[in-house]
């Protein structure tokens, strides 16, 4: 009598079936367990299996089978990870965030009376040695409202306009784009600007991923593109 692996046995079981033939990564625990009470009953008494072949087997489907769980652990992880995620975001509704965008809203000091002042947080990125670095504020129609010099450093400097033109006239409020420049090495460069945004709400989406933040400025961007949570 031929001895059958009963992994090709599985496999040749589904096919005559009619259905499409399932591979090993198919197979459960008790799939691959009665396929094996089943060989081990049938196998020929004068040539049994061989002890060897035996082990194989075990370690084949040991194998494929710590692979499955694997991946349902790691998509577990990931979709607890996602959740907290979430919950972050939605926990950040009328707080500030910073992302890759230098367009920044001049709105009310929270807390603030009705008449006080309002302001437009940005983060600047300064280069170690820079010096004579400017900061400039422009409307969304381009012209130049607000220029004034930034101290000297290195690193990410936070920066509060504070709605004032250049002559000292209060601006409207709205929207304004920041940018800011420096002398690095002896030449002049545009800095990175990142202007600071409210969140106002949060998108989850139905069939799960990350949340998609609505800001203040009007733009929605995804949880895991804001570079800071304020």
């Amino acid at each position: 009598m031929t001895t059958i692996n009963p992994l090709d046995q599985y496999g040749a079981a589904a096919r005559s079936a009619g259905g499409a033939a399932r591979s090993v990564e198919d197979m459960g625990s008790q799939d691959f367990l009665e396929l094996m009470v089943a060989q081990l009953q049938n196998q020929d008494p004068t040539s049994p299996m061989d002890n060897m072949q035996f082990m194989s087997e075990l370690a084949q489907f040991g194998t494929v089978s710590g692979i499955q769980e694997l991946n349902e652990s790691f998509n577990g992880l990931a979709g607890s990870l996602a959740s907290s995620q979430n919950l972050q975001a939605v926990s950040m509704v009328g707080r500030d965030v910073m992302v890759d965008s230098n367009v920044g809203l001049l709105r009310q000091v929270d807390g603030a009376a009705e008449d006080a002042q309002l302001a437009l947080d940005a983060t600047v990125e300064l280069p170690a040695g820079s010096s004579a670095a400017t900061l400039y504020i422009t409307d969304m129609a381009g012209r130049l409202v607000y220029s004034g010099a930034l101290p000297q450093g290195g690193g990410e400097l936070p920066v509060r306009w504070d709605g004032l033109d250049s002559s000292g006239q209060a601006v409207d409020p709205g929207l304004y784009r920041v940018s800011a420049a420096a002398l690095v090495n002896g030449q002049s460069q545009a800095l990175s600007v990142y202007a600071h945004q409210r969140v106002e709400s949060v998108s989850l989406p139905a069939g799960g991923g990350g949340a998609t933040l609505q800001l203040s400025d009007g733009q929605s961007v995804e949880v895991d593109e804001v570079r800071a949570f304020l």
